[in-house]
């Protein structure tokens, strides 16, 4: 997977999504942003959000149940020192349908424990390269 993020002034960015989307990010007014875009904390967290609940609903509908409306709200608490990362995160499920609590908390385990990638992203320890101006960084970063 591969995108593209273009800064466009100040601090915002701009990007378009392997399938074609394009996100606005700017920092908030009071670190120096305009407040142009969402900030990349904010998108995290939807990530996950969406991650999940992609799973749930497809497992749900792989059990032969049918949620009528389904959504998340999703809080993140953030470490107060740099870098800031989330330690914390509680997603509040609000489904709708005939979905037995028992069958809806083992979707959540599934998606947490096997298959949601955004979920694995964030507790993972990742490998990083760079290359600047077409050229293989070679100091560790």
């Amino acid at each position: 997977m591969k995108t593209n993020i273009k800064w466009t002034g100040d601090l915002a960015f701009s990007g378009t999504t392997p399938s074609g989307h394009e996100v606005k990010m700017d920092a908030a007014e009071d670190v120096g942003g305009q407040n142009s875009g969402a900030r990349p904390t904010e998108l995290l967290l939807q990530s996950l959000a969406g991650c999940t609940g992609i799973d749930i609903v497809m497992i749900l509908k792989k059990m032969r149940l049918d949620p009528l409306s389904f959504q998340m709200e999703i809080d993140g608490t953030r470490a107060e020192e740099n870098p800031k990362r989330f330690t914390h995160y509680h997603i509040h499920y609000l489904l709708e349908g005939e979905l037995p609590e028992d069958k809806v908390v083992r979707a959540i385990r599934l998606s947490k424990d096997t298959y949601c990638s955004v979920y694995h992203s964030l507790n993972a320890s990742m490998a990083v390269s760079y290359s600047i101006n077409g050229a293989k960084g070679q100091q560790k970063v």
